[in-house]
């Protein structure tokens, strides 16, 4: 994303790389830094010629899609040694991987042909010891060694749909989203014989590499825990923890398999110090550079624009868009998209992308020294004031809907386009930039106590318990550390 805003092309990427998984090969592991080019791409004999170059073609649209690479020293050489060991114990020991942070609160991990890999803050923010990110990073390991991706890739080939989903998304169709959500949950997940699998081959991996095997089992609880804690607020990404359910008989099974591999009393390096000092200070949450949610407003910083929404609409970012909703059956989409500079903005609001456009209702103004173009459209169930912006160079849309219209949706609506403006350095104040801090424990301490020392945020308690996986009134071990999240 850097300094850009999200495309339309952007929504397509996280299907694709969710499906994108295949073999491993070349020598040597980089850490992928702003700015860096792909990897070398080597081809293993057999692999399909189509696979050789998905990494290379979708390393720089996921790089956007996600964010960004997140720089952090400390924590790329830790996921680089863990990729090393694990590469090694998966009989790899030559495979060549670029290793990549995405600057994202989602939490995700995956691999694409050609020696990507890739882990989000988001996961290595929940994670507690160096094992349990050997967990993570070992399954999907064991996914492309297992070439479990070969029947997801070749059914997006077969249907090419996520191009026409997108499309229909944009273009209001009701049913498009529903074949949008299906599509998502379909190339996302794998079949649980393959999650079974792939979990099987992963404690194996980890275990052999000299990590704790249980850590599977353990991180398995603290992602169910997580996910039933942002199940409130998801933001409609399907990333690990919708394609990697963790349900008790799946925590039991890895447990299990654990035991029977490396005995009951196995106890293999976790590490927990070390990898708590590797993420201190790692950004947490949204990242004030894609922009930031304060109240009814987003903010952003990089691109110099904010806007409010009304009272009622509940903000949330996801990789492609902002979206406000109403408990009223509103809703709000904020986006971006690439329109010629010699293209009018009129002239893009007729093109075709949004279904059901009444082209005569389409005008063009001016607010805030702004240019603007807005119009109606109406489709079967939903009703749609429609309007696009050009800011330095940028075009960006609104697209606002309802079961009908009516004049506090107008007026709604109306008051969100003229609230569109420039930032200035009041609103930049207003951005707060939160991050994991260790806070060592004292004699006489519980969880209770340190969770009172989280920022000011929604549910920041029961997320304190998550994040060092403990329970109210847990006893902690006086002199070790434990993640918080505060302001830097």
């Amino acid at each position: 994303m850097g300094s850009k805003f999200w495309r339309l092309g952007v929504l397509a990427v996280g299907l694709v790389a969710l499906t994108a998984c295949s073999s491993l090969v070349g020598s040597g592991i980089n850490v992928a830094r702003t700015g860096d080019n792909p990897a070398p791409t080597v081809v293993p004999e057999g692999t399909d010629p189509d696979d050789s170059v998905v990494g290379l073609r979708e390393h720089p649209r996921i790089v956007a899609a996600y964010g960004g690479v997140y720089e952090d020293r400390q924590a790329e050489i830790m996921v680089a040694r863990i990729v090393g060991r694990l590469l090694a114990a998966a009989n790899q020991p030559n495979a060549q991987f670029q290793v990549t942070i995405l600057d994202t609160s989602e939490v995700n991990a995956f691999a694409l042909p050609g020696g990507y890999i890739y882990v989000t803050r988001g996961i290595l923010a929940l994670a507690s010891d160096t094992s349990e990110l050997a967990a993570v990073l070992a399954h999907e390991i064991a996914h492309v060694t297992l070439r479990h991706a070969r029947a997801r890739t070749d059914r997006t080939r077969q249907t090419r749909i996520v191009d026409r989903v997108i499309t229909g998304i944009f273009g209001g169709d009701t049913s498009a989203d529903a074949t949008a959500n299906r599509t998502r949950e379909q190339l996302a997940a794998f079949s649980q014989n393959q999650e079974l699998d792939a979990d099987k081959e992963g404690i194996k991996f980890s275990g052999k590499a000299g990590y704790d095997p249980q850590a599977a089992a353990r991180f398995l609880g603290v992602m169910s825990r997580f996910a039933a804690f942002s199940a409130g607020a998801a933001s409609g990404s399907d990333g690990f923890l919708s394609s990697h359910p963790s349900t008790p008989a799946r925590i039991e099974t890895a447990m299990s398999t654990a035991r029977s591999m490396f005995g009951a009393t196995s106890a293999g390096e976790s590490d927990r110090e070390a990898y708590l000092s590797a993420i201190s200070g790692l950004s947490f949450g949204d990242s004030p550079a894609q922009g930031s949610i304060v109240g009814q407003r987003f903010i952003h910083p990089a691109n110099k624009f904010t806007f409010t929404v009304p009272h009622g609409y509940t903000l949330q970012t996801s990789q492609s868009a902002v979206v406000g909703v109403a408990g009223d059956g509103e809703a709000v989409r904020f986006d971006s998209a690439q329109v010629q500079p010699s293209m009018s903005l009129t002239d893009y609001l007729k093109s075709g992308w949004i279904a059901g456009l009444k082209t005569d209702t389409v005008q063009a103004s001016q607010h805030n020294g702004i240019e603007m173009a807005s119009g109606l459209a109406q489709t079967d169930q939903w009703f749609f004031r429609v309007a696009v912006m050009r800011l330095d160079g940028e075009v960006y849309r609104f697209i606002f809907a309802a079961k009908s219209d009516s004049q506090r949706f107008s007026q709604g609506a109306q008051a969100t386009l003229e609230s569109f403006r420039r930032t200035n350095a009041t609103d930049l104040s207003q951005i707060r930039r939160l991050a994991i801090k260790l806070v060592k424990a004292r004699p006489g301490d519980n969880a209770d106590r340190l969770a009172q020392q989280m920022a000011n945020i929604a549910g920041a308690r029961e997320l304190f318990y998550i994040l060092n996986n403990l329970y109210p009134g847990d006893p902690l071990v006086p002199g070790q550390d434990y993640k918080i999240v505060a302001r830097p």
